[in-house]
């Protein structure tokens, strides 16, 4: 993937922290479980982003060893 999406991922975990602080200040249960799930989210989004990353390394390794480089 790349720094685009890694700095989405990121921005998204923050604004679900804060959704989730605000929840918790506030007494808002539903605001708090909003957050928590928009953490969740970035989270499963920034491991399928790192494993494609990974996948995509390998990939690159098996052409190096093949082309001989």
């Amino acid at each position: 993937m790349g720094i685009t999406d890694d700095a989405k991922n990121k921005a998204e975990e923050l604004k679900g922290r804060g959704k989730e602080a605000a929840g918790s200040v506030t007494g808002d249960d539903e605001l708090k479980a909003e957050g928590k799930g928009d953490q969740a989210s970035a989270d499963t989004k920034q491991k399928i982003a790192d494993a494609a990353d990974a996948v995509k390394g390998k990939i690159d390794d098996v052409k190096d060893k093949l082309t001989g480089k």
